[in-house]
């Protein structure tokens, strides 16, 4: 974890959360499942909203919980939208998805759905005033006016248990029966679910990933065969040896962590004693994650030039010895310490060839358990520079491609946002997102997220379980994704940031779900 190099004008960018929580409500009368069986064994099921209400941008304060319509669109210089909320019972692998609304009158125009930024809100309580903020659209459709029903498809959204919340608005108004309307055509979300043999032991969503299973485990590059790795930094710029650090936070998250990172510097020992105890625990077997600032003392361009191949050589003895499978991290970050001016030794194009230098010696003398990764900063200053796509060493020497990344969870800070907005910042120039940038640049290669966090600032405490939730919808569409690596810290580099998880209990709580899905029970083979 390091500060990135912040422009003096801080932005807060727009969040786009899925508005998807692994945390499940009890279930009111309205949110009754209905289920249907058909001959191919896959399940229909459908349950109405648990919450509805629209808002009126010209009455902040109007609360409209109790219509028996639901309006969208302008009217004038108001602005309605309407708010939807449903929950999907545990235990539920989503297939397909669907929302259909019942309109009242002709509908018109076009409406859209799009994503909501919480769940914390409630029919009866819900205002423009206090609307969450919406994410982008997710379906459109363009109803005939003949049409009593109107569907979205929201197959790419609603991927298992869970609740949900989704806003409606239109080009022109349009009404529909709430949940409230006596005629009983309220909002309603269908889905299809397959019931699965008991001998199956994997699921799979319909858009690809993540898959979950209970026979998932890694290849020879680390690569799991389903699923995604679980892994932690913690204590960090605390005096807390690393491995209690981290044993202390997989109690507090409740998993063990498969992947154990740690950092070093140029000549230091490592692994350590304590790192290769990590991996030899035969209740939690760990992957290392090491990051090596090779050039410490040195430069980028001295490296290349084999100035350090002593320091190499050592490394190299000592991985063999090691003779275990661990993901090798070369300078992470290294936008951070680009130095454009030829001759520094820190031109983005001396860490390529110092990147590429030191794998290319390490194979030579024998290495074949380190398996690299890239990790880049993925920040939106440094993709716009000039020099960014001249750090890549090259796929032949990459195995992994990987970010670190973070968010703030304060409104309005720097880098507010989720867990899907730490994985699309793009150039200031346009361009990309990193994550699509990426899987563009390594067609197959797999994405590690080698480390991530919510934060606010020390002492502005705020809840972190919007970021939280939002890491499962993420992965689900972005299939790359097989590895996740926490760092934690109540304090970062610069003294400023808490990237803690349990800053709130809401936030821990959030956590401790997500740590607990499935998707992350991965055996290290």
């Amino acid at each position: 974890m390091r500060r990135a190099k912040l422009p003096k004008s801080l932005t807060a960018l727009t969040a786009v959360f899925a508005g998807a929580t692994a945390a499940l409500m009890p279930m009111s009368a309205a949110q009754a499942v209905v289920v249907k069986t058909n001959t191919k064994g896959t399940k229909e099921m459908s349950v109405q909203a648990g919450d509805d209400a629209y808002t009126s941008s010209t009455r902040k304060s109007a609360n409209f919980g109790v219509e028996d319509k639901l309006v969208a669109g302008k009217i004038g210089t108001d602005l309605k939208t309407s708010f939807l909320k449903f929950t999907i019972p545990a235990g539920t692998d989503v297939t397909a998805a669907k929302l259909f609304l019942s309109p009242l009158g002709k509908p018109s125009g076009k409406i859209s759905v799009n994503r909501v930024l919480d769940n914390s809100w409630t029919e009866g309580k819900l205002t423009s005033g206090n609307a969450p903020k919406l994410g982008l659209a997710i379906a459109s459709v363009s109803p005939k006016t003949t049409d009593t029903r109107v569907g979205f498809d929201l197959s790419s959204e609603v991927y298992g248990a869970g609740t949900y919340s989704f806003a409606v608005s239109a080009t022109e108004t349009v009404r529909f029966q709430s949940a409230e309307n006596a005629a009983k055509g309220g909002p309603e979300l269908t889905f299809t679910t397959t019931s699965a043999p008991a001998a199956q032991t994997e699921t799979k969503n319909p858009t690809g990933a993540p898959k979950v299973g209970t026979d998932c485990k890694t290849d020879a590059k680390l690569v799991p065969s389903c699923g995604v790795l679980w892994g932690g930094a913690a204590g960090g710029f605390t005096n807390t040896p690393r491995d209690i650090a981290l044993k202390d936070w997989e109690k507090l998250s409740g998993r063990t962590a498969s992947i154990f990172h740690q950092y070093h510097k140029g000549d230091e020992v490592f692994p350590t004693k304590s790192e290769i105890a990590m991996t030899n625990d035969p209740a939690n077997p760990r992957v290392l994650l090491l990051n090596w600032k090779i050039a410490y003392g040195s430069d980028w361009s001295k490296v290349a030039k084999g100035e350090q191949d002593a320091r190499i050589d050592a490394f190299a003895a000592r991985a063999k010895a090691f003779n275990k499978k661990f993901f090798l991290v070369l300078n992470h970050e290294p936008e951070n310490d680009v130095i454009a001016k030829a001759g520094s030794g820190w031109e983005a194009k001396d860490f390529a060839a110092m990147y590429r230098h030191t794998i290319e010696r390490l194979r030579a003398k024998g290495v074949t358990n380190s398996i690299n990764v890239m990790a880049y900063m993925g920040n939106e200053k440094w993709m716009a520079q000039s020099w960014w796509a001249d750090l890549y060493p090259g796929n032949d020497v990459v195995d992994w491609m990987g970010l670190d990344s973070y968010v703030s969870v304060e409104k309005g800070y720097y880098h507010f946002g989720d867990f899907g907005d730490l994985l699309d910042r793009k150039p200031k120039n346009g361009g990309l997102g990193f994550y699509d940038w990426a899987v563009a640049k390594a067609p197959g290669k797999p994405f590690m997220v080698a480390e991530w966090g919510g934060y606010h600032r020390v002492g502005k405490y705020a809840d972190k379980n919007a970021v939280y939730n939002d890491v499962l919808p993420e992965l689900a569409k972005r299939p790359a994704i097989k590895a996740i690596v926490h760092f934690d810290t109540k304090k970062d580099d610069q003294g400023d940031r808490d990237i803690s998880i349990d800053s709130t209990p809401a936030s821990l709580a959030a956590f401790k779900k997500l740590a607990a899905h499935p998707v992350f029970n991965v055996k290290i083979g």
